[in-house]
């Protein structure tokens, strides 16, 4: 059998649904230094006080040190993208805007790892 596109837009969707919605910060060094401990604490804090139901994970280096700190977020109906340069407001708009309100934060996205 042949793997198309298609087939593999299917294949990912599905391991997509299976791991559910998630949130991972960059924990690395540059990370850190940069603030990612408090964006950590924040987005734990408010997706569990607001039983969001998504994994908030913390990653190693993703190589782009100079937009520490880093959140990656992948929720299913949003493209699964890559935020950088933030802060705890900006933790805040990821939770309300991205993941509530499904709006982009258009000026904080580094990285767009598609559908």
């Amino acid at each position: 059998m042949r793997l198309t596109k298609n087939k593999l837009d299917e294949i990912r969707a599905k391991a997509r649904k299976k791991k559910g919605d998630w949130i991972k910060v960059g924990m690395s060094t540059c990370g850190i230094a940069a603030g990612a401990d408090e964006v950590f604490r924040v987005l734990k804090e408010e997706t569990s006080k607001r039983n969001l139901g998504l994994r908030v994970e913390q990653c190693g280096c993703a190589g782009m040190c100079y937009a520490e700190p880093l959140v990656e977020v992948c929720v299913q109906g949003m493209p699964h993208v890559v935020y950088g340069g933030v802060d705890q407001n900006t933790a805040m708009e990821i939770i309300e805007k991205h993941i509530l309100g499904k709006k982009l934060l258009n000026d904080r996205i580094y990285q767009v790892k598609g559908f």
